[in-house]
């Protein structure tokens, strides 16, 4: 069982790490060629399809799977081991506060901003520069935790 959960938290946390960094590397830099209209528009549907029940169950597996695997008991595991799974887990938990306490709101003001007819470039200048930045710190951090999951999966001492 928990060769099985550690298999799942990296999984889990590969998946979203991938998810991350294409954001990171792909779409973000796509997005900021666009005009501010279209970059507001884009981010905003963006913003409302990403939450979906699959991103949801992996947003979460990222700290359940790891959380389960460093709690069930393993006979022969070692401590470097342990080690690695715990400084996982924290990592993933720090992506998880940067992600609700920088990005949601900034998401949730670019969605409130539908209605207030401000100016897409004032929206976009509120916006882009912050989440960005909040993004990077938390790509780092699942790319970290990533890691981390998976040297505790084949380290043997």
């Amino acid at each position: 069982m928990a060769a099985l959960l550690l298999a799942l938290a990296v999984v889990s946390t590969g998946l979203y790490a991938g998810f991350m960094l294409i954001f990171q590397t792909g779409v973000m830099p796509a997005l900021a060629r666009l005009s501010d209209e279209e970059f507001v528009r884009a981010m905003r549907r963006i913003n409302e399809y990403v939450p979906r029940p699959v991103f949801l169950l992996v947003f979460l597996g990222v700290l359940v799977f790891p959380a389960a695997a460093l709690f069930v008991a393993v006979d022969g595991r070692t401590d470097t081991q342990k080690w690695l799974v715990l400084a996982g887990l924290v990592c993933a938990v720090a992506n998880h506060l940067v992600t609700v306490a920088g990005n949601v709101p900034l998401n949730t003001a670019l969605a409130a901003s539908e209605t207030g007819g401000e100016p897409a470039g004032e929206v976009r200048a509120a916006f882009e520069r912050r989440w960005n930045g909040f993004h990077r710190i938390r790509t780092l951090l699942v790319l970290g935790s990533f890691g981390l999951l998976t040297a505790s999966a084949v380290v043997t001492g």
